[in-house]
């Protein structure tokens, strides 16, 4: 089934959070462990218009459907980050955008380097690179969604498990957009199979790497998933439907080289 972009772009809206009681987060505040991965996953939210910025330079900018897209997922994974921010927010925890920008500075996300080294690497790949993006961004979307629903589980608290599942809701749309868009690339040539599995096997981790520090990575990872191997075989099925693709498990391996046990 094809994804319609002209729908997702009439239906695109903030997250809705203003019905849930956020007052109860003084009866029944969130433990330091939940926090911690919340804060990781308000950061990377906020960075996405980093990784669009980078993703501008690419062969995906001239593709139409990607274009407009990205545009509005930039919107809606920055309102991912405002949700978040108010729920940190209400333990004390204050994300700014200057604290934001401290952090893509220290990583070097701030100039004008990187965007220009992957624009020539990119560009060198041609065409080939979109179905890279694709199948990489459902990945990690894939991942968010299961990450926002096993914290939600996790947590079980009457304002941040709806918000949680809401936030999970826009971002399967996100994975509808990805792997229709993937699928279609890598059914129309067998040298993008080749690629994209080669990039995926090798050098695909779980979003927020390079980002946050490996510590943090490790920490989140195996506070969501560790022990839970079985999520970890739903999300490497998804990605072994896609053409060309069979038997990779990009995500037993990535938690596997950080340590997180299955």
């Amino acid at each position: 089934m094809a994804f319609d972009l002209e729908q997702f772009a009439q239906t695109s809206v903030p997250v809705k959070y203003e019905d849930l009681d956020f007052d109860t987060f003084e009866s029944q505040p969130l433990d330091a462990q939940t926090l911690r991965s919340l804060r990781y996953m308000c950061d990377v939210e906020y960075h996405t218009s980093c990784f669009l910025r980078d993703l501008l330079v690419t062969p995906s900018h001239r593709e139409e459907d990607a274009g407009g897209f990205m545009t509005m997922w930039n919107r809606e994974e920055f309102w991912h980050g405002e949700a978040l921010s108010m729920v940190l927010a209400r333990h004390g925890i204050i994300v700014d955008y200057d604290e934001v920008k401290a952090k893509r500075e220290k990583l070097g996300w701030m100039g004008a380097l990187g965007p220009l080294k992957q624009s020539v690497l990119t560009n060198l790949a041609g065409t080939d690179f979109v179905a890279v993006h694709m199948v990489w961004g459902a990945a990690n979307e894939l991942s968010a969604v299961a990450a926002y629903r096993r914290l939600s589980a996790m947590t079980d608290h009457p304002a941040l498990s709806p918000l949680l599942k809401r936030i999970a809701q826009q971002e399967t749309r996100h994975v509808a957009f990805y792997t229709t868009q993937g699928r279609e690339r890598l059914e129309a040539s067998q040298t993008a199979q080749k690629i994209v599995r080669m990039v995926m096997s090798r050098v695909w981790k779980p979003v927020g790497s390079g980002m946050m520090d490996e510590s943090e990575v490790r920490h989140v990872m195996g506070h969501l998933f560790g022990g839970h191997g079985d999520e970890m075989d739903k999300l490497d099925k998804r990605i072994q439907k896609l053409p060309g693709l069979d038997g990779l498990t990009i995500f037993r391996s990535a938690f596997a080289r950080l340590g997180v046990p299955a």
